[in-house]
This record gives structure tokens, sequence and C-alpha cells, in this order.
């Protein structure tokens, strides 16, 4: 079955001009039974893709991060189609403070990998998206990373310190291998940040297969090396997807994730 990029960008720019924009600096807001947040814009971004999938896509179920956790278990373990893995809105803690840190984050995912993923942030009018095998892009630009950096002391990394081991954290802060440190609270918006060459680092404690699906397949299409740590085992997952958080490890090409890894690996 073919799916229609154009079609999915066109529905991610329609569907988060209809529901986010409106609702930016003026969203309700509750807490979920994990401690994050969660709002109307969230519930209503989630439905209105959903209804615009299922009138194109009917045969293709949907993930969500805002549905219950057995209807994610019961799509993710069917091993018979693919899915949609959404995260409606990345980076709600923002959305929520006025923040202008956020976006939709859509992925399409066939035996285990993300074969397509989307990723739009509404206020800048930026659209990452990437096919397997096909590059990445921004909007109408091509995405390709600079494959001759090497040196730790020359990068900028996003770093979340909150889901970190504290003597890391600490580490880091205090004796940091990079030359700046950034975070701004959306792991979709990270990926893609590190796909377009504005950071060359990155590391997070603990993010979810919705945040980083379709941000890892754009990242890796641009040329970026990463690694997705199942914090259970402290290895590299191997399993395919998952519900549990996975820590994440990247770098703008191969031999900066080498030697980013070897620091960590050092300090550990």
């Amino acid at each position: 079955m073919r799916i229609d990029t154009d079609l999915l960008c066109d529905l991610l720019v329609e569907s988060a001009q209809a529901e986010l924009i409106p609702r930016f600096q003026c969203s309700d807001s509750h807490l979920k039974a994990d401690g994050s947040l969660v709002t109307q814009a969230d519930l209503a971004m989630q439905q209105h893709i959903l209804d615009r999938l299922n009138h194109h896509y009917p045969e293709i179920p949907l993930l969500g991060e805002e549905m219950p956790a057995d209807r994610q278990l019961a799509i993710l373990n069917d091993n018979t189609r693919g899915f949609w893995c959404l995260d409606p809105l990345d980076g709600t803690a923002n959305f929520v403070a006025g923040m202008p840190f956020f976006a939709v984050s859509l992925a399409y995912m066939s035996n285990g990998r993300v074969e397509l993923g989307l990723v739009y942030d509404p206020l800048r009018d930026e659209l990452f998206h990437a096919r397997r095998g096909s590059g990445a892009w921004l909007n109408q630009t091509p995405l390709n990373l600079d494959n001759r950096l090497d040196r730790l002391q020359e990068c900028v990394a996003m770093v979340d310190f909150k889901r970190l081991d504290p003597a890391l954290a600490h580490q880091l802060a205090s004796a940091p291998p990079y030359r700046s440190q950034r975070s701004i609270g959306s792991v979709a918006l990270d990926w893609c940040w590190l796909a377009a060459g504005r950071l060359q680092l990155y590391l997070h404690g603990g993010a979810r297969l919705w945040d980083y699906a379709a941000g890892t397949l754009i990242f890796s299409e641009a040329g970026g090396q990463f690694s997705l740590i199942d914090p259970a085992t402290a290895s590299a997952a191997q399993s395919g997807p998952g519900l549990r958080p996975r820590m994440a490890v990247a770098a703008a090409n191969q031999r900066l994730f080498e030697n980013w890894l070897s620091w960590l690996k050092g300090f550990s």
C-alpha cells in the first residue's frame, strides 16, 4: 500500500492550524496518571487527525498518546499490519505556559520499523518529513548533516537533565564536554532541530515511542546517528518499539557519535 506523503503533510498542517493555534495560550490543562499534562488541544487534535486518517486510510489503526494503555498495547502487539503513531501535541507544558516550542508528530510503522515520519511546528510553519531510504526534508529543502565535525568541544548539545542519572547530570552541568547546551521541552522538535543542524549532540533520559518515532527517522535520513537504550537492561533496544521510555543518545555523524558515546561510557 502506497501512503501519500503530500496528503499527510496537508493533513498535519490543516489539523494544527484548526485545533492547536486557536487554543495556544488559552488552554485548560490537568494532570494525567503519569504526572504529565493534557489539554483539550491534545484531545481535539488527536480526534481530528484520527478522523482524517480513517477517511483516507481506514485499514490502518492509530496508536495515539492520548488513548488507554491497553488499546496502545493491542495495536503495538498486532504484527499483522502497520499502524500510525501519533503525538498530537508534543510539548504540552510549553503550550500551556505560552512558550513557542511544540509540535505534532506522526509516524507510520510496520514490522517494528518507522517507514514514514512527519513533524509539524505550526508557529514557525516548519514541516519536517522523511520516508525511509528517501532522505529528510524541511518543507521543500533537503536536510543533509555535516559529516566533518568530530570534536565534542565544538558542539551544541540538546540535553534533558530531568530524566538523567543525577551523577551524570551533575558532571554534564559542572564539566561539560561540549561548547554549549540547550533544552526546549519537545522531543519531536529535538530530533528535527538535530536533523536541521541546529545542534550536534543529544541526550535524553526517557522518551516514549510517540515522542521519538517520527523524529528519529527524520534525523537518521538526514545522516545522523543515534541509539535508543532500554533503561531496564542498560543496553541498546533490539526488540523493536515498545511503550517503555527509552534513553536516547545521538550525534550529527558517525565519528561524533562514537566520541559522544565514548565520553558517556567513560563517565559511567
